[in-house]
């Protein structure tokens, strides 16, 4: 780690996105207290922790590869640290059935961990580090072990689960659908460092640098030269095409680095009007990859340079590799980086 420096607010789903290798999970678990600091402070509700052991800092967390007990039923599981906690019977019955109901297990109570879903498996996790009522939940990767379609379903759950108890989450994923989906903010992290920290959206349409454009997402990155300022705008070359763009410091014959999503270009139909607001480019259409509620677009701009685009499907679109397309796009929506790529 250098130089993070990170307020987490209170109630707060705050997720931490990078690449393997990032320093994400030893950020989390330094959170926890199983791995040390070697400067710094941390501190929870204005206390100081990372003094204390990890059993004294009120944390739940939840590990990617579950760490259930195989020789406890799902009651017991959960119920593993009341005890631990010398809890008298009656307290840890009631606070295990409330965890239960929380992830909807309570049938399941009497089951064993081999006879749990992945799905339920996790629930089970979940439910184990709630059941202490910790300040602060730890979740790391929590749901890398299940296929797609469980993950879209269980992040929706511990999204509606966080909401519902308003607890403070913290939550590691290199999934970055995952995280745009669940967090309030979050922070791209790369070799030990926080690139930026922010809103979903913020990070998505306006990213600090090239690496958070490239790794939030599918994005064009075209290298290009300022050509000539036209108002508020600058002309771009990139290749053989021209593009407007907002980048109010450049100068002529300066290098940008132009990014834009593929879901900001359209296709213009022919004869079809442009809103004012809009610039156009031609490109050569390559190849259309369908994908049930998307078309995926490859094309090429003059000098052959790729160009990717996402479009909603449109059975009335007739396109075929070798078409000459039209596009449109809000210069606002383009990203300018000083320098080439």
């Amino acid at each position: 780690m250098r130089d993070i420096t990170l307020e987490i607010r209170e109630r707060e789903f705050f997720t931490l996105l990078g690449p393997s290798g990032c320093g994400k999970t030893t950020l989390l678990r330094m959170i926890a207290g199983f791995a040390p600091l070697d400067a710094g402070e941390i501190h929870i509700g204005g206390k100081r922790i990372d003094r204390l052991p990890p059993h004294k800092r009120n944390i739940g967390m939840v590990f990617q590869h579950y760490a259930i007990f195989p020789n406890l039923t799902v009651a017991g599981n959960i119920a593993y640290g009341l005890k631990a906690r010398k809890m008298d019977a009656a307290e840890i019955g009631k606070r295990v059935g409330d965890a239960l109901t929380l992830v909807r297990l309570e049938q399941y109570a009497p089951r064993w961990p081999h006879q749990l879903s992945g799905g339920q498996l996790q629930r089970v996790a979940i439910a184990r580090a709630l059941v202490t009522r910790p300040d602060v939940l730890l979740l790391d990767e929590p749901l890398s072990n299940l296929d797609a379609k469980l993950r879209v379903d269980m992040r929706r759950e511990i999204r509606d689960l966080q909401q519902r108890l308003g607890i403070t989450m913290v939550y590691v994923t290199h999934d970055q659908e995952e995280a745009l989906a669940v967090s309030h903010r979050l922070a791209v992290m790369r070799a030990g460092r926080i690139e930026q920290l922010g809103g979903a959206e913020e990070i998505y349409r306006r990213p600090a640098n090239l690496f958070v454009a490239q790794f939030l997402g599918t994005i064009n990155v075209l290298p290009g030269v300022v050509a000539r300022r036209e108002g508020r705008l600058v002309r771009v070359r990139v290749g053989g095409s021209e593009w407007l763009v907002e980048a109010r410091e450049a100068r002529e014959g300066e290098l940008l680095t132009l990014c834009i999503r593929p879901e900001a270009l359209r296709v213009v139909a022919a004869g079809a009007a442009v809103a004012a607001t809009e610039a156009c480019v031609d490109a050569i259409l390559t190849k259309v990859e369908f994908i049930g509620a998307l078309q995926r677009i490859e094309a090429a701009l003059a000098g052959d340079l790729p160009l990717a685009l996402a479009l909603l499907d449109d059975p009335q679109t007739n396109l075929a590799a070798g078409h000459t397309l039209k596009l449109a796009y809000d210069p606002a929506r383009v990203i300018a980086f000083p320098g080439a790529p």
